[in-house]
């Protein structure tokens, strides 16, 4: 008797450590494919928070909220903001793609876009579509005549980081606190 009860224990530690092992196994596996996300988001040159260029659409695939942010390195609004865009572009990573766009050294990346005046903020949600804001009096909803469509929403002026994290929170973003 007593030697069963030795291997039914034996086979009890064995059957234990097989499972830490492959549970072990799972975690490490799982922390190496976040890690590679995260690296493929932070090495991929659309989710730089300057580029020479703007593809609209390609970022509109990758289901993130966008903010597109069209200033100038020589705009006193601008300058200020370019501490916070750079934050929350650093702390927002791969759940908010935030891009921004010098127009008075390159004047066609603003092309399609009603940009009157800098610093003019675009905001797309997770399906690419204009965001649809619950204040409207800071916002531009802007409609084609034909249809109706509501086809870009913006801002215009500096805008604080408190404001961009109300709006991240309405486009369902977790924000960090």
């Amino acid at each position: 008797m007593i030697g069963n009860r030795r291997k039914g224990l034996i086979r009890m530690i064995i059957l234990i450590a097989i499972l830490v092992v492959i549970i072990g196994i799972w975690i490490v596996k799982n922390h190496q494919r976040d890690n590679y996300n995260q690296e493929a988001i932070t090495e991929n040159p659309d989710f730089a928070l300057e580029s020479a260029s703007l593809n609209l659409d390609k970022l509109k695939s990758y289901g993130l909220p966008i903010i597109i942010d069209f200033g100038a390195d020589s705009c006193p609004p601008c300058k200020e903001m370019e501490p916070i865009l750079r934050e929350l572009h650093a702390e927002y990573q791969g759940k908010v793609i935030i891009k921004y766009y010098d127009v008075w050294k390159d004047p066609s990346l603003a092309e399609g876009f009603p940009v009157q005046v800098v610093p003019t903020q675009f905001f797309f949600d997770q399906d690419g579509k204009p965001y649809n804001p619950l204040d409207t009096e800071t916002m531009l909803i802007y409609t084609l005549k034909t249809t109706n469509e509501h086809v870009y929403t913006a801002h215009e002026g500096y805008m604080s980081k408190e404001m961009f994290l109300e709006i991240f929170k309405e486009m369902g973003v977790s924000v960090i606190d």
